[in-house]
Protein backbone atom coordinates (compact mmCIF):
# COMPACT_ATOMS: atom_id res chain seq x y z
CA UNK A 1 0.00 0.00 0.00
CA UNK A 2 1.29 3.37 -0.44
CA UNK A 3 1.83 6.15 1.45
CA UNK A 4 -0.96 8.32 1.49
CA UNK A 5 -1.21 11.39 -0.41
CA UNK A 6 0.62 14.42 1.85
CA UNK A 7 0.97 18.06 2.27
CA UNK A 8 4.47 19.93 2.87
CA UNK A 9 4.00 19.82 6.52
CA UNK A 10 2.70 16.48 6.79
CA UNK A 11 6.04 15.30 4.55
CA UNK A 12 8.16 17.55 7.47
CA UNK A 13 6.40 15.93 10.28
CA UNK A 14 6.71 12.87 8.66
CA UNK A 15 10.60 12.47 8.20
CA UNK A 16 10.93 13.56 11.08
CA UNK A 17 9.10 11.21 12.98
CA UNK A 18 10.59 8.73 11.29
CA UNK A 19 7.50 7.46 9.29
CA UNK A 20 6.61 7.13 5.34
CA UNK A 21 2.78 9.11 6.12
CA UNK A 22 1.12 10.84 9.07
CA UNK A 23 -2.43 11.98 8.88
CA UNK A 24 -4.02 15.22 10.44
CA UNK A 25 -4.99 15.22 14.39
CA UNK A 26 -2.68 12.45 15.73
CA UNK A 27 0.23 12.90 17.66
CA UNK A 28 3.77 12.31 16.73
CA UNK A 29 7.61 12.54 17.99
CA UNK A 30 9.60 14.75 15.47
CA UNK A 31 13.02 15.32 16.04
CA UNK A 32 14.26 19.58 16.29
CA UNK A 33 16.71 20.70 13.89
CA UNK A 34 16.78 24.25 15.64
CA UNK A 35 15.44 26.12 18.64
CA UNK A 36 15.24 29.84 18.75
CA UNK A 37 15.04 32.11 21.61
CA UNK A 38 15.42 35.54 22.96
CA UNK A 39 15.61 37.82 25.62
CA UNK A 40 11.80 38.01 26.76
CA UNK A 41 11.55 34.02 27.23
CA UNK A 42 14.97 32.97 27.40
CA UNK A 43 15.51 33.41 30.34
CA UNK A 44 12.44 31.52 31.22
CA UNK A 45 13.33 28.65 29.51
CA UNK A 46 16.86 28.52 30.63
CA UNK A 47 15.18 28.14 34.04
CA UNK A 48 12.81 25.29 33.18
CA UNK A 49 15.47 23.87 31.58
CA UNK A 50 17.87 23.62 34.35
CA UNK A 51 14.99 22.38 36.97
CA UNK A 52 14.28 19.45 34.90
CA UNK A 53 17.42 18.46 33.52
CA UNK A 54 19.62 19.71 35.85
CA UNK A 55 21.75 22.48 36.94
CA UNK A 56 24.94 20.39 35.41
CA UNK A 57 22.88 19.22 32.04
CA UNK A 58 23.92 20.68 28.56
CA UNK A 59 21.69 21.24 25.70
CA UNK A 60 20.98 18.41 22.95
CA UNK A 61 22.98 20.28 20.56
CA UNK A 62 24.97 23.36 20.46
CA UNK A 63 24.69 24.54 16.80
CA UNK A 64 21.07 23.48 17.37
CA UNK A 65 20.16 26.70 19.32
CA UNK A 66 20.15 30.34 18.42
CA UNK A 67 19.70 33.10 20.26
CA UNK A 68 18.73 36.37 19.32
CA UNK A 69 18.20 39.32 21.56
CA UNK A 70 16.31 41.77 20.27
CA UNK A 71 12.83 42.67 22.39
CA UNK A 72 13.72 45.06 24.97
CA UNK A 73 17.27 46.47 23.79
CA UNK A 74 17.44 50.35 23.74
CA UNK A 75 15.71 51.10 26.96
CA UNK A 76 17.11 51.99 30.66
CA UNK A 77 15.26 49.11 32.60
CA UNK A 78 17.05 47.18 34.63
CA UNK A 79 15.18 43.99 34.55
CA UNK A 80 15.50 43.98 30.69
CA UNK A 81 19.53 44.56 31.02
CA UNK A 82 18.97 41.23 33.68
CA UNK A 83 17.87 39.25 30.83
CA UNK A 84 20.43 40.32 28.37
CA UNK A 85 22.80 38.63 31.27
CA UNK A 86 21.35 35.48 31.76
CA UNK A 87 21.63 34.66 27.83
CA UNK A 88 25.42 35.67 28.23
CA UNK A 89 25.74 33.29 31.11
CA UNK A 90 24.30 30.54 29.42
CA UNK A 91 25.83 30.90 26.28
CA UNK A 92 28.78 31.12 27.94
CA UNK A 93 28.32 28.02 29.77
CA UNK A 94 27.02 25.49 27.32
CA UNK A 95 29.72 27.11 24.48
CA UNK A 96 26.41 27.99 22.06
CA UNK A 97 27.95 28.78 18.48
CA UNK A 98 24.97 31.09 17.43
CA UNK A 99 24.49 34.06 20.27
CA UNK A 100 23.96 37.37 18.78
CA UNK A 101 24.71 39.74 21.27
CA UNK A 102 24.26 43.31 21.81
CA UNK A 103 27.51 44.31 22.39
CA UNK A 104 27.16 47.85 22.56
CA UNK A 105 24.92 47.14 26.23
CA UNK A 106 25.79 47.44 29.59
CA UNK A 107 24.31 45.13 32.01
CA UNK A 108 25.70 46.43 35.01
CA UNK A 109 23.37 47.57 37.40
CA UNK A 110 22.61 51.55 37.44
CA UNK A 111 24.08 51.73 33.30
CA UNK A 112 21.38 53.29 32.07
CA UNK A 113 20.50 54.21 28.65
CA UNK A 114 22.32 51.87 25.98
CA UNK A 115 24.33 53.39 23.65
CA UNK A 116 23.20 51.79 20.04
CA UNK A 117 25.77 50.70 17.65
CA UNK A 118 27.47 53.16 15.70
CA UNK A 119 27.87 51.11 12.64
CA UNK A 120 25.26 48.37 11.84
CA UNK A 121 28.13 46.25 9.82
CA UNK A 122 30.30 46.21 13.08
CA UNK A 123 28.46 44.46 15.80
CA UNK A 124 27.45 41.32 17.03
CA UNK A 125 23.76 42.09 17.50
CA UNK A 126 21.30 41.60 14.33
CA UNK A 127 18.18 42.99 15.78
CA UNK A 128 14.62 41.02 15.26
CA UNK A 129 14.64 37.22 15.77
CA UNK A 130 12.62 36.47 12.43
CA UNK A 131 14.40 38.53 10.10
CA UNK A 132 18.18 36.94 11.30
CA UNK A 133 17.34 33.87 11.22
CA UNK A 134 17.18 34.24 7.89
CA UNK A 135 19.59 35.63 7.41
CA UNK A 136 22.36 34.23 9.21
CA UNK A 137 21.56 31.08 7.65
CA UNK A 138 19.40 29.19 10.14
CA UNK A 139 16.58 29.06 7.74
CA UNK A 140 16.09 26.02 5.41
CA UNK A 141 13.48 23.78 3.49
CA UNK A 142 12.15 20.62 5.40
CA UNK A 143 13.32 21.37 8.45
CA UNK A 144 11.79 21.99 11.61
CA UNK A 145 12.12 25.55 13.39
CA UNK A 146 10.68 25.76 17.25
CA UNK A 147 10.92 29.04 18.53
CA UNK A 148 9.70 30.90 21.87
CA UNK A 149 7.68 33.66 19.95
CA UNK A 150 4.58 33.52 18.20
CA UNK A 151 5.72 35.03 15.21
CA UNK A 152 8.52 32.02 14.53
CA UNK A 153 6.19 31.15 12.02
CA UNK A 154 7.74 33.68 9.79
CA UNK A 155 10.27 31.11 8.34
CA UNK A 156 7.65 28.63 6.39
CA UNK A 157 8.21 31.26 3.86
CA UNK A 158 11.15 29.07 3.33
CA UNK A 159 9.44 25.92 3.10
CA UNK A 160 10.34 24.37 6.16
CA UNK A 161 7.98 23.75 9.38
CA UNK A 162 8.05 26.94 11.89
CA UNK A 163 5.98 27.12 15.09
CA UNK A 164 5.73 29.15 18.30
CA UNK A 165 6.11 27.41 21.37
CA UNK A 166 5.92 27.98 25.30
CA UNK A 167 8.77 27.97 27.66
CA UNK A 168 7.92 24.20 28.80
CA UNK A 169 8.17 23.22 25.30
CA UNK A 170 11.14 25.14 24.34
CA UNK A 171 13.31 24.06 27.52
CA UNK A 172 12.11 19.88 26.75
CA UNK A 173 13.41 20.81 23.12
CA UNK A 174 16.48 22.05 24.32
CA UNK A 175 17.44 19.17 26.52
CA UNK A 176 15.84 16.55 24.22
CA UNK A 177 15.95 17.54 20.53
CA UNK A 178 12.70 16.47 19.95
CA UNK A 179 9.24 17.63 20.67
CA UNK A 180 5.71 15.94 20.37
CA UNK A 181 3.51 17.60 18.18
CA UNK A 182 -0.38 17.08 16.69
CA UNK A 183 -0.45 16.83 12.73
CA UNK A 184 -2.21 20.37 11.72
CA UNK A 185 -4.78 19.97 8.93
CA UNK A 186 -4.03 22.32 6.03
CA UNK A 187 -5.88 25.11 4.70
CA UNK A 188 -5.29 26.58 1.19
CA UNK A 189 -5.01 29.63 -0.07
CA UNK A 190 -4.38 30.31 -3.51
CA UNK A 191 -4.15 33.98 -5.08
CA UNK A 192 -4.29 34.37 -9.28
CA UNK A 193 -2.22 36.39 -11.33
CA UNK A 194 0.48 38.71 -10.68
CA UNK A 195 1.17 41.29 -7.66
CA UNK A 196 0.35 44.46 -8.59
CA UNK A 197 2.06 47.83 -7.72
CA UNK A 198 -0.47 49.18 -5.16
CA UNK A 199 -0.41 45.92 -3.61
CA UNK A 200 1.71 44.20 -0.84
CA UNK A 201 2.03 40.86 1.21
CA UNK A 202 0.41 43.08 3.93
CA UNK A 203 -2.30 43.46 1.81
CA UNK A 204 -3.37 39.70 0.95
CA UNK A 205 -2.53 38.51 4.86
CA UNK A 206 -5.03 41.14 6.13
CA UNK A 207 -7.46 40.11 3.76
CA UNK A 208 -7.33 36.65 4.87
CA UNK A 209 -7.58 36.97 7.98
CA UNK A 210 -10.17 39.42 7.45
CA UNK A 211 -12.09 36.66 5.63
CA UNK A 212 -11.52 33.27 7.81
CA UNK A 213 -11.28 35.60 11.92
CA UNK A 214 -8.85 35.53 14.42
CA UNK A 215 -9.18 31.92 15.12
CA UNK A 216 -10.29 31.05 11.57
CA UNK A 217 -6.95 29.09 11.02
CA UNK A 218 -6.73 27.66 14.93
CA UNK A 219 -4.06 24.94 14.81
CA UNK A 220 -3.91 24.38 11.29
CA UNK A 221 -1.39 24.88 8.84
CA UNK A 222 -2.14 28.12 6.46
CA UNK A 223 -0.38 27.11 3.11
CA UNK A 224 -0.13 30.02 0.99
CA UNK A 225 -0.06 28.74 -3.30
CA UNK A 226 -0.36 30.09 -6.63
CA UNK A 227 1.26 32.33 -9.44
CA UNK A 228 0.29 35.48 -7.40
CA UNK A 229 2.43 34.30 -4.24
CA UNK A 230 5.63 33.45 -6.75
CA UNK A 231 5.20 36.96 -8.07
CA UNK A 232 6.41 37.59 -4.69
CA UNK A 233 9.63 38.68 -3.39
CA UNK A 234 10.59 36.18 -1.18
CA UNK A 235 10.29 38.90 2.03
CA UNK A 236 6.93 39.71 0.89
CA UNK A 237 6.30 35.91 1.28
CA UNK A 238 7.38 36.49 5.64
CA UNK A 239 5.08 38.76 5.42
CA UNK A 240 2.05 36.20 4.67
CA UNK A 241 3.90 33.32 7.32
CA UNK A 242 4.72 36.04 9.89
CA UNK A 243 0.61 36.68 10.17
CA UNK A 244 -0.18 33.36 9.96
CA UNK A 245 -0.43 33.54 13.83
CA UNK A 246 -2.75 36.65 13.62
CA UNK A 247 -5.20 33.59 12.27
CA UNK A 248 -4.54 31.17 15.09
CA UNK A 249 -2.56 29.26 12.32
CA UNK A 250 -0.21 26.81 14.13
CA UNK A 251 2.35 27.21 11.02
CA UNK A 252 2.22 29.20 7.56
CA UNK A 253 4.17 27.81 4.32
CA UNK A 254 4.62 28.43 1.03
CA UNK A 255 6.13 26.38 -2.11
CA UNK A 256 10.25 26.45 -2.62
CA UNK A 257 11.26 28.01 -5.65
CA UNK A 258 14.26 29.07 -7.45
CA UNK A 259 14.16 32.74 -5.09
CA UNK A 260 14.10 30.24 -2.53
CA UNK A 261 16.73 28.24 -3.18
CA UNK A 262 19.03 31.11 -4.54
CA UNK A 263 18.78 32.84 -1.09
CA UNK A 264 19.96 29.70 1.03
CA UNK A 265 22.15 28.03 -0.57
CA UNK A 266 23.66 31.40 -0.66
CA UNK A 267 23.35 32.11 3.26
CA UNK A 268 22.96 28.43 5.22
CA UNK A 269 24.73 26.90 7.86
CA UNK A 270 24.03 23.23 6.61
CA UNK A 271 24.78 22.32 2.88
CA UNK A 272 22.08 20.12 2.95
CA UNK A 273 18.37 20.00 3.33
CA UNK A 274 15.09 18.55 1.78
CA UNK A 275 12.75 20.15 -0.36
CA UNK A 276 9.08 19.29 0.05
CA UNK A 277 5.63 19.69 -2.04
CA UNK A 278 2.18 18.71 -1.85
CA UNK A 279 1.15 15.78 -3.89
CA UNK A 280 -1.30 16.11 -6.38
CA UNK A 281 -4.43 14.78 -4.59
CA UNK A 282 -3.32 16.02 -1.09
CA UNK A 283 -6.31 16.98 1.27
CA UNK A 284 -7.18 20.21 2.46
CA UNK A 285 -9.43 21.12 5.45
CA UNK A 286 -10.20 24.55 3.56
CA UNK A 287 -9.95 26.16 0.38
CA UNK A 288 -9.84 29.95 -0.30
CA UNK A 289 -9.27 31.89 -3.93
CA UNK A 290 -8.63 35.66 -4.11
CA UNK A 291 -7.69 37.95 -7.72
CA UNK A 292 -4.94 39.98 -7.32
CA UNK A 293 -6.09 42.23 -10.29
CA UNK A 294 -9.35 42.99 -8.60
CA UNK A 295 -7.64 43.15 -4.73
CA UNK A 296 -7.54 46.54 -3.48
CA UNK A 297 -4.92 48.22 -0.32
CA UNK A 298 -6.66 46.99 3.54
CA UNK A 299 -6.45 48.21 6.81
CA UNK A 300 -7.20 46.46 9.78
CA UNK A 301 -9.08 48.59 12.11
CA UNK A 302 -8.74 48.94 16.10
CA UNK A 303 -8.18 46.46 18.05
CA UNK A 304 -7.92 43.27 15.49
CA UNK A 305 -6.49 41.84 12.41
CA UNK A 306 -9.60 40.45 11.53
CA UNK A 307 -11.39 44.24 11.68
CA UNK A 308 -10.69 44.55 8.09
CA UNK A 309 -11.89 46.89 5.65
CA UNK A 310 -10.59 49.05 2.28
CA UNK A 311 -7.94 52.06 3.10
CA UNK A 312 -10.44 54.23 0.41
CA UNK A 313 -13.25 53.48 2.94
CA UNK A 314 -11.11 54.88 6.10
CA UNK A 315 -10.42 58.34 4.54
CA UNK A 316 -11.74 60.49 7.34
CA UNK A 317 -10.00 58.85 10.28
CA UNK A 318 -7.28 61.01 11.48
CA UNK A 319 -3.80 59.96 12.02
CA UNK A 320 -1.62 61.26 15.10
CA UNK A 321 1.79 59.05 14.29
CA UNK A 322 2.97 56.08 11.81
CA UNK A 323 5.04 53.59 12.34
CA UNK A 324 7.77 51.40 9.68
CA UNK A 325 9.15 48.68 11.14
CA UNK A 326 8.87 44.94 12.62
CA UNK A 327 9.51 41.55 11.71
CA UNK A 328 5.97 41.72 9.57
CA UNK A 329 7.05 45.57 7.94
CA UNK A 330 10.71 46.43 8.71
CA UNK A 331 12.56 44.36 6.13
CA UNK A 332 14.29 46.19 3.27
CA UNK A 333 11.62 45.62 0.55
CA UNK A 334 9.43 47.16 3.07
CA UNK A 335 11.60 49.82 3.81
CA UNK A 336 12.10 50.47 -0.40
CA UNK A 337 8.13 50.44 -1.17
CA UNK A 338 7.74 52.89 1.91
CA UNK A 339 10.88 55.34 0.89
CA UNK A 340 9.68 55.44 -2.37
CA UNK A 341 6.40 57.11 -1.84
CA UNK A 342 8.75 59.68 0.60
CA UNK A 343 11.40 60.51 -2.20
CA UNK A 344 11.06 64.74 -2.23
CA UNK A 345 8.09 65.24 -0.02
CA UNK A 346 7.46 65.43 3.71
CA UNK A 347 5.58 63.80 6.12
CA UNK A 348 2.99 65.61 8.26
CA UNK A 349 2.51 63.27 11.13
CA UNK A 350 5.35 62.05 13.28
CA UNK A 351 6.72 59.10 11.42
CA UNK A 352 9.12 56.11 13.44
CA UNK A 353 11.34 54.15 10.84
CA UNK A 354 12.92 50.83 12.61
CA UNK A 355 14.86 48.16 10.48
CA UNK A 356 14.24 44.81 10.90
CA UNK A 357 17.35 44.15 11.64
CA UNK A 358 21.33 45.77 11.34
CA UNK A 359 21.30 44.19 8.07
CA UNK A 360 18.55 46.18 6.98
CA UNK A 361 19.71 49.21 8.47
CA UNK A 362 23.14 48.37 6.49
CA UNK A 363 21.27 48.06 3.04
CA UNK A 364 19.17 51.31 3.77
CA UNK A 365 22.86 53.03 4.34
CA UNK A 366 24.37 51.19 1.70
CA UNK A 367 21.39 51.21 -1.48
CA UNK A 368 19.57 53.65 -4.00
CA UNK A 369 15.70 53.81 -3.90
CA UNK A 370 15.52 51.09 -6.62
CA UNK A 371 17.65 48.32 -4.24
CA UNK A 372 21.01 48.95 -6.20
CA UNK A 373 24.53 49.75 -4.65
CA UNK A 374 23.72 53.79 -4.37
CA UNK A 375 26.33 55.64 -6.72
CA UNK A 376 28.42 58.76 -6.24
CA UNK A 377 25.43 61.75 -6.18
CA UNK A 378 22.47 59.42 -5.44
CA UNK A 379 20.39 59.33 -2.20
CA UNK A 380 20.52 56.42 0.28
CA UNK A 381 17.48 54.75 1.31
CA UNK A 382 18.06 56.12 4.57
CA UNK A 383 18.71 59.35 3.14
CA UNK A 384 15.29 59.57 1.82
CA UNK A 385 13.54 58.61 5.07
CA UNK A 386 15.61 61.53 7.01
CA UNK A 387 15.10 64.15 4.03
CA UNK A 388 11.04 63.25 4.42
CA UNK A 389 11.59 64.24 8.11
CA UNK A 390 11.09 60.65 9.63
CA UNK A 391 12.62 60.06 13.16
CA UNK A 392 14.89 56.96 12.44
CA UNK A 393 15.85 54.34 15.05
CA UNK A 394 18.10 51.14 15.68
CA UNK A 395 17.41 47.71 14.91
CA UNK A 396 15.15 45.89 17.16
CA UNK A 397 11.63 45.13 18.09
CA UNK A 398 11.32 48.80 19.11
CA UNK A 399 7.35 50.03 19.77
CA UNK A 400 5.68 46.65 18.08
CA UNK A 401 5.33 45.01 21.48
CA UNK A 402 5.06 48.41 23.34
CA UNK A 403 7.91 47.42 26.03
CA UNK A 404 9.24 49.69 29.01
CA UNK A 405 7.83 53.43 28.35
CA UNK A 406 11.20 54.85 27.17
CA UNK A 407 11.06 52.40 23.93
CA UNK A 408 11.19 54.17 20.90
CA UNK A 409 8.08 55.08 19.24
CA UNK A 410 6.07 53.58 21.80
CA UNK A 411 2.70 55.15 22.06
CA UNK A 412 2.60 56.44 25.33
CA UNK A 413 -0.27 58.42 24.53
CA UNK A 414 -4.28 57.60 23.20
CA UNK A 415 -2.99 58.12 19.37
CA UNK A 416 -3.93 56.58 16.22
CA UNK A 417 -1.75 55.11 14.77
CA UNK A 418 -0.95 53.30 11.64
CA UNK A 419 1.55 50.61 11.27
CA UNK A 420 3.21 47.94 9.68
CA UNK A 421 3.29 45.85 12.41
CA UNK A 422 1.39 42.75 12.67
CA UNK A 423 -0.88 42.96 16.17
CA UNK A 424 -3.21 46.14 17.23
CA UNK A 425 -5.18 44.47 20.68
CA UNK A 426 -5.15 47.59 23.07
CA UNK A 427 -2.03 48.15 24.53
CA UNK A 428 -0.18 46.02 22.47
CA UNK A 429 2.14 49.55 21.06
CA UNK A 430 1.72 51.20 24.51
CA UNK A 431 -1.03 52.74 25.27
CA UNK A 432 -4.13 50.83 26.02
CA UNK A 433 -6.91 53.10 24.54
CA UNK A 434 -4.38 54.03 21.46
CA UNK A 435 -5.88 53.02 18.56
CA UNK A 436 -3.83 51.06 16.06
CA UNK A 437 -4.72 50.71 11.91
CA UNK A 438 -2.67 47.57 10.42
CA UNK A 439 -1.36 48.29 6.96
CA UNK A 440 0.84 47.59 4.28
CA UNK A 441 4.41 49.89 4.12
CA UNK A 442 2.75 51.58 1.36
CA UNK A 443 -0.49 52.73 3.06
CA UNK A 444 2.00 53.50 5.84
CA UNK A 445 3.46 55.62 4.17
CA UNK A 446 0.81 57.26 1.51
CA UNK A 447 -1.04 57.58 4.92
CA UNK A 448 1.86 60.00 6.66
CA UNK A 449 1.74 62.02 3.73
CA UNK A 450 -1.80 63.15 4.38
CA UNK A 451 -2.45 62.76 7.85
CA UNK A 452 -4.85 60.71 7.52
CA UNK A 453 -5.47 56.71 6.01
CA UNK A 454 -4.89 57.02 2.40
CA UNK A 455 -5.40 54.59 -0.09
CA UNK A 456 -1.66 53.82 -1.98
CA UNK A 457 -2.87 54.80 -5.21
CA UNK A 458 -3.06 57.79 -4.73
CA UNK A 459 0.81 57.97 -4.81
CA UNK A 460 1.76 54.68 -6.99
CA UNK A 461 0.90 54.28 -10.32
CA UNK A 462 4.33 52.53 -11.81
CA UNK A 463 5.86 49.09 -10.20
CA UNK A 464 8.40 50.03 -7.60
CA UNK A 465 11.82 48.19 -8.33
CA UNK A 466 13.43 46.64 -5.74
CA UNK A 467 16.36 45.69 -7.19
CA UNK A 468 18.91 42.98 -5.35
CA UNK A 469 17.47 43.79 -2.09
CA UNK A 470 16.66 41.04 -0.19
CA UNK A 471 17.47 39.00 -2.46
CA UNK A 472 21.10 36.52 -1.67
Amino acid sequence: MSPRKMTITEKIMAAHAGRADVTPGENVWVGVDVLLTHDVCGPGTIGIFKEQFGADAKVWNKDGVVIVPDHYIFTADEKCHRNIQILRDFVTEQGLKYYYDPDFLNTAEGSGFPNPYRDPTKTNYKGVCHKALPEEGHCRPGEILLGTDSHTCTAGAFGQFATGVGNTDAAFALGAGRTWLKVPPTMKFTFHGEIPPYLTAKDLILAVIGEIGVAGATYKTMYFAGEGVGSLTLEDRMTLTNMAIEAGGKNGVCDVDEKTLQYVRARSTKPDWNVYADDAGAEYCAEYEWDLGVMEPMVAKPHSPDNKDLARNCSDVKLDRAYIGSCTGGKITDMIFAAALFQNKQVKIPTFVVPGSTEVHADMLRLNITGEEKQPGEKSIYEIFEDAGCHMGASSCAACLGGPKDTFGRLNEPQNCISTTNRNFPGRMGHKEAGVYLASPLTVAASALTGHVTDPREFVSEPIMTGSAGVM
